[in-house]
């Protein structure tokens, strides 16, 4: 494997990850209804639990990628459970969270001693 490669396998999910939970954050915007924004405040903060949801995973598979691995569809599945299977909103969270999985499991593959380790 080239060092290109190596770097690319390793940077792309935790970029992804970070990117996932800014776009998450977005959807907290919603609790600024047109109220004042003390009275929504509380409102933000629980709106951004899922992108700190995120966050908290991203930076545990920062250093194992095998916990991203097996954490971010688990959390894919339990949205997606969530909101009733619904096909638009399961595709649009669900599915980049499924994605990040998988990109952290080849992260985590590349790295040197993949499997190896679960032996030992």
């Amino acid at each position: 494997m080239t060092k290109t490669t190596a770097s690319v396998l390793l940077w792309t999910p935790r970029l992804a990850g970070v990117a996932l939970a800014l776009f998450l954050s977005t959807f907290a915007l919603d609790a600024f209804d047109g109220r004042p924004a003390v009275d929504a405040f509380a409102d933000f903060l629980i709106h951004l639990a899922p992108a700190l949801l995120v966050l908290v995973l991203v930076s545990l598979a920062w250093r194992m990628p095998l916990v991203g691995a097996a954490g971010f569809p688990v959390i894919a599945i339990g949205y997606a459970a969530i909101v009733r299977w619904r096909l638009d909103w399961t595709v649009a969270i669900a599915g980049p969270l499924l994605l990040l999985g998988a990109l952290f499991f080849v992260s985590w593959r590349a790295r040197p001693g993949g499997f190896d380790r679960l032996r030992a």
